[in-house]
């Protein structure tokens, strides 16, 4: 299932970073990205919204 806020989409993809390692990023956007896939909260996870610019981010619980 999606998890949506406020009119913002969550997403996830999987990166790859400069050591070689893999991890998963989680990303809210309004619009569909040129890549990632909708997913749901993860758990251990909530909302918070950035009170200057809006922006929907994820914090630990």
């Amino acid at each position: 299932m999606t998890y949506k806020h406020e009119g913002w989409t969550l997403y996830t993809r999987d990166v790859k970073l400069k050591g070689g390692r893999n991890q998963t990023i989680y990303f809210f956007s309004k619009r569909s990205p040129k890549s990632g896939t909708t997913c749901d909260l993860p758990n251990g996870y909530a909302v918070g919204v950035n009170k200057r610019t809006g922006l929907p981010y994820l914090k630990k619980k």
